[in-house]
């Protein structure tokens, strides 16, 4: 399998991102570390139970029973049950392993496949908050949780989409996942929540396409799911709150020429010179990365980054950027002022340009 190596300081889940300032008010991605739907309402006497459950350290028998519960025939027992899965492991991570160890993986595989709405949404975010803990990743993945885990993400309410891509992103912390879930077809969903979410699935979505898409044939897919058009209008939108997560994922992608062709035809190159120009240090360095990549090996691409005046605000980053905007800033006004040489591509090359 062929990943993408990111040398680096910052990592975020597993995987790298460059030195650069990452003490904004805002984090690159989304924190996907619980749920955060509803709690249960203390209307009756088993959800109080439920909830004085979550302070006790003596779980195993209620876990138990929930467990039975997710078996019932009945739609509400399995409802409650789910739910109550939910709560214990969102609120007290030592029950992750316990529930897991009760069997509980299995049936809730089995609701999220459910065509009610409410019990697959209730499934789903039980099963998210067992993959917080990683001795249960393995487990949730061979018991065939990938490909509900992607109806429920095409289909499923708009909790049941968010908490499916976050469930989706946990899982793909194991390598061998990645795969996996790109052939179950997650890609385009994730690209049309990145498209048409909310501000949290945007950035859910976000974050769990920039974990894929390390794989090689997960950036192919990302691509011809017309990953492009969003993330490029996503970069264009100051208020958005999504420029820096969506030009860490374009950074990625564009190792590959469908993505680096596809960005060019969406746009990217006068966004990228504006983010260069007037976004925060971090959107710029990143920016001037991406423009990098583009220009190296294309002197149509750098024709056209020169025209959209690239050179002023690259010439002012060069002395006023952190290092390694410093760095890229000089390799590609090199690599801009010598459009038909060989040689200044090659030279950029000796940068470090991934971010």
């Amino acid at each position: 399998m062929e990943t993408d190596s990111i040398n680096s300081n910052f990592s975020y889940l597993g995987l790298k991102f460059s030195d650069l300032n990452t003490n904004d008010d805002s984090a690159a991605f989304s924190d996907c570390n619980s749920d955060r739907s509803g709690e249960f309402t203390a209307s009756s006497s088993q959800s109080r139970l439920l909830l004085l459950a979550c302070s006790s350290d003596n779980s195993e028998e209620l876990i138990s029973q929930l467990v039975s519960d997710l078996l019932s025939d009945d739609i509400d027992d399995q409802k409650q049950a789910a739910m109550g899965i939910r709560l214990l492991a969102k609120n007290k991570p030592e029950n992750r392993i316990k529930i897991a160890r009760a069997g509980a993986i299995k049936p809730l595989v089995s609701i999220i496949s459910s065509n009610d709405a409410q019990l697959q949404e209730y499934g789903v975010t039980a099963i998210l908050n067992l993959s917080l803990c990683d001795e249960n990743k393995d487990l949730i993945a061979s018991s065939g949780a990938i490909k509900p885990l992607v109806r429920a993400l095409k289909s499923g309410t708009s909790t049941a989409r968010e908490n499916a891509a976050c469930a989706l992103l946990r899982l793909s912390q194991i390598e061998e996942n990645k795969i996996a879930i790109g052939r179950s077809g997650a890609i385009p969903p994730l690209v049309n929540l990145l498209e048409s979410g909310n501000f949290r699935g945007k950035k859910d979505a976000s974050t769990a396409l920039y974990s894929l898409c390390s794989v090689k044939e997960n950036k192919i897919r990302a691509v011809q799911a017309g990953i492009m058009k969003p993330l490029v209008e996503l970069m264009a939108d100051f208020e958005s709150n999504m420029v820096d997560k969506s030009a860490f994922v374009l950074n990625l992608l564009v190792s590959t020429p469908e993505a680096r062709a596809a960005a060019v035809e969406e746009g990217g190159i006068p966004v990228l010179v504006e983010i260069v120009e007037v976004g925060t240090q971090r959107q710029k360095e990143i920016a001037v990365g991406i423009l990098l990549q583009l220009c190296e090996d294309c002197s149509t691409y750098r024709t056209m980054v020169a025209r959209e005046g690239a050179i002023p605000p690259l010439v002012a980053l060069s002395q006023t950027g952190t290092r390694r905007a410093k760095e890229k800033s000089e390799a590609l006004i090199e690599v801009l002022r010598q459009p038909r040489s060989g040689n200044a591509a090659a030279s950029a090359r000796t940068y470090n340009v991934a971010v």
